[in-house]
């Protein structure tokens, strides 16, 4: 089995990479930067979600799984003083694992955000988000029709929109008032960022939680330039025609080696105090 250590850069982070890399060659596992087959990253949701994207080609034959070395994330499931533990599950897993596949009976599978932006001179851009993608403009308000499987739904204004997979539902779409959805539910999710409703205008003023089979479609009426973030990526776009969100048709695997139920992350991240 072929692994690759990814590090938030903190001294803690940094230290507990390097002990990784050799505790894990040591179980006779190959470091390899370029085509892993599982993915360990050390720091926190931040720390997967770079290692997602710098790894989203692979998704079919990338595992991951995370070392938090902060507070409880929703992606890391492990804790530093577990790492032992953690070394041994993946040495004894990698005599099981197939080669081009993830790990069998060891994981689980969340769905994914697919975002295509069609320009006006028909030129496509196709992207995949873990948590969400946000579209914003600052030029003024953000005014878009939107439709839903190609039929006009509403027009929106206000200060943006924000599209967010359930396992991304309880990062920036939670603090809009969005739903949190469990991941294995396939479907995505629309919420509002301070949108403009008085007597001319008028929007649902409520998330849209959309299955796998409905795409939700973004037009802009005027011509901006949008700001687009992906997760922790953002860059701006110029002549777009039409923005598209779905269910993608892909899934990130995630090596999990021992329980951690979705709605205890979510009542030790949200409710349950800090007893430390």
């Amino acid at each position: 089995m072929k692994f690759a250590v990814i590090s938030r850069g903190d001294e803690l982070s940094n230290q507990l990479k390097n002990e990784m890399d050799q505790r894990l060659a040591q179980v006779n596992l190959t470091q390899d930067e370029h085509n892993p087959d599982i993915v360990i990253t050390v720091g926190g949701d931040g720390t997967l979600l770079e290692a997602f994207h710098r790894y989203v080609h692979r998704l079919e034959q990338t595992s991951f799984v995370g070392i938090h070395t902060g507070h409880l994330g929703f992606y890391a499931d492990w804790q530093p003083h577990e790492i032992d533990m953690l070394i041994r599950l993946i040495g004894a897993s990698a005599g099981e694992q197939k080669d081009g596949s993830c790990l069998s009976g060891q994981s689980v599978y969340y769905p994914l955000l697919e975002v295509i932006i069609h320009h006006t001179d028909e030129k496509e851009e196709r992207f995949l988000a873990l948590n969400e993608c946000t579209v914003k403009t600052s030029e003024g308000s953000l005014v878009m029709d939107i439709e839903v499987n190609d039929e006009h739904f509403e027009t929106f204004r206000g200060d943006g929109l924000c599209i967010s997979t359930p396992s991304g539902s309880t990062a920036y779409n939670k603090s809009l008032g969005g739903a949190i959805v469990h991941p294995a539910l396939p479907a995505i999710q629309l919420a509002e960022m301070a949108s403009i409703n008085n007597r001319v205008y008028r929007t649902i003023g409520s998330p849209l939680i959309f299955p796998e089979h409905h795409r939700c479609t973004l037009k802009p009426i005027n011509e901006r330039s949008y700001q687009i973030t992906l997760d922790h990526l953002s860059f701006l776009e110029q002549n777009v025609d039409k923005i598209v969100f779905r269910v993608a048709p892909e899934k990130v695997c995630f090596a999990r080696y021992q329980r951690f139920p979705f709605w205890k992350r979510v009542k030790e991240s949200f409710i349950s105090e800090n007893r430390g």
